[in-house]
């Protein structure tokens, strides 16, 4: 399986993950399986779905 990602919101958001925290709940909330990683390289939460490759 393969990663695709939906969105991305810089670390130093005054909000911290909680951007990327809504909008992975709205994905699931509409039956897409999302979760939010860190992506340490670039410093920002990611919105990440699976997808079969």
């Amino acid at each position: 399986m393969a990663r695709e990602i939906l969105d991305s919101v810089p670390a130093g958001h005054p909000r911290g993950s909680w951007p990327a925290e809504e909008k992975a709940q709205q994905l699931r909330d509409a039956g897409q399986p999302a979760e939010v990683v860190m992506d340490l390289k670039s410093d920002a939460f990611l919105v990440i779905v699976e997808v079969a490759s």
